[in-house]
């Protein structure tokens, strides 16, 4: 299975099983997690510290696919539409690539497509296929959205993605979805990024890897261990009590809706930053803000203008942690989701661009 520049499609592994896992994020059998997920836990531990058009569908909710009197491709084996079956697994791949909910929809239309004009007889392993189509569709992406961000007016963050209250069941695979560890593969190459999201987020072997990107196997092995380190090194582990983080976000809700600026602070961690990602389309803060008296006013501020007097906030799963999502009438224009320590939130991150909420209309 090594890096020969031919595909051999790539041999998935057994304990995981594709469809509709939590919040559509892959998933694996309950009953046999397999050697990768206590070697992701041990690394990644959890606690503190021109074809028919491609089918989108909801993360956390039932699937629905416009056009769907185009005939699907039906196999001999199962009966079903390969593409059909793995779309979740090709999204959540193109998600954690990019970061970004539109252009992973857009990716999987691509590969739709590409998987629409392919020659089947030549194609061994459909999963394989189009994961690899997905991966390298994906790596041509990110490499022109490097220069794009350059350009951006004030941080950039992910996309937000509204994901199923049960994703927590899957935890290593929630921390590979959540806003701060998508921040963090930010940092990373886009081909780092890749063997990273296929090594460890759904546990690909480096041979299987090597034939995805058409390396050598040693090569994708340092790449590999590359990729892991700089992780590490860069993602702080936070508190994860489901239970202290439903109950600070209910009292960090009530003081922003009240506007009080002195709740508002017991609130926030002494080296708290906050992000707001306004992408030049709306009003935000164009550089990080940095300590509870400046977070906590600037919070305050915004949710006393007059603007704001008809939104409400509502807790909600983001990116498989509880955030908060900002609603007018029915329809979402924020997000906030944040880390916490000691009990206190340390980041918060609010995404307000307009052309980025595309993930919390689901």
């Amino acid at each position: 299975m090594g890096g020969t520049g031919r595909w051999k499609g790539i041999r998935h592994r057994s304990t995981r099983t594709p469809g509709p896992g939590p919040a559509g994020l892959g998933h694996r059998t309950a009953a046999a997690p397999g050697p990768h997920r206590d070697r992701l836990r041990r690394r990644f531990p959890a606690g503190r510290g021109g074809g028919p058009a491609a089918p989108p569908w909801p993360i956390a909710l039932p699937v629905v696919v416009p056009g769907s009197q185009n005939r699907p491709v039906i196999t001999k084996e199962t009966g079903t539409d390969p593409f059909h079956e793995h779309r979740r697994l090709l999204f959540a791949t193109a998600y954690r690539m990019l970061g970004s909910v539109t252009d992973a929809e857009d990716i999987v239309q691509d590969a739709w497509l590409t998987w629409h004009k392919a020659d089947r007889s030549e194609v061994r392993h459909p999963k394989a296929y189009l994961v690899r189509t997905v991966t390298n569709l994906s790596l041509n992406r990110l490499t022109s959205a490097r220069a794009t961000r350059e350009e951006y007016v004030g941080p950039w963050l992910p996309e937000p993605l509204l994901t199923a209250p049960d994703a927590a069941q899957e935890q290593e695979l929630a921390e590979s979805v959540s806003t701060a560890m998508l921040v963090v593969l930010e940092t990373l190459t886009p081909v780092e990024r890749a063997v990273f999201v296929l090594r460890e987020v759904f546990g690909y072997s480096h041979a299987e890897i090597a034939d995805v990107l058409d390396r050598p196997e040693p090569t994708v092995r340092q790449i590999s261990h590359r990729a892991r380190r700089h992780v590490q090194d860069r993602r702080t582990l936070y508190d994860s009590d489901a239970a202290q983080r439903e109950q600070v976000t209910a009292r960090f809700m009530k003081a922003c809706a009240g506007g009080d600026l002195n709740a508002v602070l017991e609130l926030l961690a002494p080296d708290v930053t906050a992000w707001s990602d306004g992408g030049g389309k709306v009003s935000a803060a164009i550089r990080p803000l940095y300590g509870p008296d400046h977070v906590g006013r600037w919070l305050v501020g915004i949710v006393k203008k007059p603007a704001m007097t008809d939104v409400r906030m509502t807790p909600a799963v983001i990116n498989g942690e509880l955030g908060l999502l900002a609603l007018a009438g029915d329809i979402p224009i924020a997000s906030v989701t944040y880390d916490l320590e000691g009990g206190l939130l340390r980041n918060i991150r609010f995404q307000i661009n307009p052309d980025k909420l595309a993930g919390l209309r689901r």
